[in-house]
């Protein structure tokens, strides 16, 4: 088989991923030899490409040396952001690299240790490593910063570039958008880098750093989790869906037979799938709690860097938008720790319910992780108990300032040692007490001429339409709006505590819809008010 470029290659892979992964040695010599530029845009979690076609060994040359443009220029304002003092400090204090497992990602970060080396710059290798190891050993080490080559979630044909400054937080804008104006213009000029000489290794364990990290924190108790998982009749089954989480909790809690993991094997593939936890991929785990006559009962997905999971008992789902309430209640009930309640906007409001009967202040952000970082800082003036956004992240009091996988599991694991139930009982009994929300997401795509700020500028007209005190029609009831949040898109609140949230995508020609009704049977009905509000908007004036 012969292919015109990686593109092409990666969808024969991909129709077929356990009969052609022979062709990855085909997408390394695309990666290899494909010096055509990219456009490199920072998302609200790094830039992400297709290895082969953007995601290549020269423009990821390309972006290490705009970011070493950027360090060795002193900018104020980035070094302000990134926390450091200039180069001289970013030279002594170093930078932690590393990867997830995806296909090639040891040979990726060796190019970019390599060029960091060239400078001057002491370099430590974490190897395969997942999101929040990152995190914790940049304060740990006292690093300047950290380079983290994973695409997150996305498909396996993606690479991806995640860069952290000193706090241990996703980069801001002060920061990703030096790297993004550097990098352009090398793409604009075409350059073409050679590639540097092997690089001297310094080994980092982050893994290490991690545990005595959360130690340290005493957010967890970790002595309380591992009783509970070797004395207590449970089951827990991790499914790692063959990414970096793999062996993590083994070190952390150590072995145990009641504990089951699940897809920890190589595989650049992730055997088909999206490697996402989504309900889809997690019947596997169904499957093995259903056949347990455990007492306990936990079942987590993680995603392959470790920044997202999702959770059931086998009787129930739970996804973050119940189990951010959860460990808020928690956190502040039974752990007695005290601070405020921090979501995206578009996150379930049984956190709301459950902040405003017990007293905690709640803050909504926009979309993007990167917006709690004023809340989880050391020195934050809100300091938050827990922050988290319906796309499955989370993190708490007192921890990383990224999403962490592991944490989602470890106080998942708490709960149940410290309440004597499992997670679904747990939720039932807050929803008794604070009430029954059911949330969920959907969309409409545009024609691809409607996107950016022509539909922006058509939503914009909702926020003079819908007024605090108006009502909107849903399923023949007038539900009149209590409250009109624009931190991100629109959000209608309704007397009755039911909410939509129309979105527009930063990305695609897309308008998303964030719903949550009081009952299963009315989602249907504020999702197709959603649609109708937005389809009268969207009209040809």
């Amino acid at each position: 088989m012969t292919f015109e470029n990686a593109a092409s290659c990666w969808k024969a892979i991909l129709s077929d991923a356990f009969g052609n992964r022979e062709l990855l040695s085909v997408i390394e010599k695309f990666a290899r030899e494909n010096t055509a530029p990219a456009k490199i845009v920072f998302g609200t979690s790094g830039w992400r490409g297709e290895i082969g076609t953007d995601f290549t060994f020269n423009n990821v040359r390309i972006v290490t040396s705009a970011i070493i443009q950027m360090l060795k220029g002193d900018f104020p304002a980035v070094m302000h952001a990134m926390g450091v003092s200039g180069i001289k400090d970013i030279k002594k204090r170093g930078i932690i690299v590393g990867h997830d497992n995806r296909f090639l990602g040891r040979d990726f970060a060796m190019e970019v240790i390599s060029l960091l080396q060239q400078e001057g710059i002491r370099t430590w290798y974490a190897g395969e490593a997942v999101t929040p190891e990152f995190s914790a050993g940049i304060e740990m080490l006292n690093a300047a910063c950290s380079i983290n080559l994973t695409p997150s979630h996305n498909p396996a044909n993606y690479g991806g570039f995640k860069f952290n400054p000193s706090d241990g937080g996703p980069a801001g804008s002060e920061i990703t958008s030096k790297i993004e104006k550097f990098a352009n213009v090398m793409m604009d000029e075409a350059l073409v880098l050679p590639s540097p000489k092997p690089p001297q290794i310094e080994h980092a364990d982050l893994t290490e750093l991690y545990i005595r990290y959360i130690t340290a924190r005493k957010t967890l108790d970790l002595q309380k989790i591992k009783d509970f998982v070797n004395r207590e009749d449970c089951i827990i089954c991790i499914d790692n869906v063959h990414g970096a989480t793999r062996g993590r909790i083994q070190r952390i809690i150590g072995k145990s037979d009641n504990i089951i993991y699940q897809r920890t094997e190589d595989d650049y593939l992730f055997g088909g799938v999206a490697p996402e936890p989504s309900d889809k991929n997690m019947a596997g785990i169904e499957k093995v709690l259903k056949e347990s006559s455990a007492r306990f009962k936990l079942g987590v997905i993680l995603d392959p860097d470790g920044d997202r999971i999702r959770h059931t008992d086998g009787t129930m789902k739970i996804p973050m938008n119940y189990f951010g309430a959860m460990a808020l209640h928690f956190l502040h009930v039974h752990k007695g720790f005290s601070g405020i309640a921090v979501k995206s906007v578009g996150t379930s409001n049984l956190v709301n319910a459950v902040a405003k009967k017990l007293g905690i202040p709640l803050r909504e952000t926009q979309v993007g992780f990167k917006n709690f970082r004023p809340y989880l800082i050391s020195k934050a003036r809100e300091k938050a108990l827990v922050c988290f956004e319906e796309s499955d992240g989370i993190s708490g009091y007192n921890h990383t300032l990224e999403k962490d996988a592991l944490f989602g599991i470890l106080l998942a694991l708490e709960m149940m040692a410290v309440t004597g139930k499992n997670l679904s009982a747990y939720l039932r009994d807050i929803m008794e007490e604070f009430g029954y929300y059911y949330p969920d997401r959907s969309g409409i795509e545009l024609d691809r001429n409607l996107s950016g700020e022509p539909l922006l500028k058509k939503l914009s007209v909702l926020r003079e339409k819908y007024k605090v005190g108006s009502t909107v029609d849903i399923n023949g009831l007038q539900r009149t709006i209590k409250e009109v949040i624009t931190v991100d898109g629109i959000k209608l609140v309704f007397d009755d505590g039911s909410w939509l949230m129309i979105r527009p995508s930063g990305t695609e020609p897309k308008v998303r819809f964030y719903i949550e009704a009081r009952t299963e049977e009315g989602k249907k009905a504020v999702f197709t008010a959603a649609e109708k509000i937005t389809r009268e908007v969207l009209k040809d004036e």
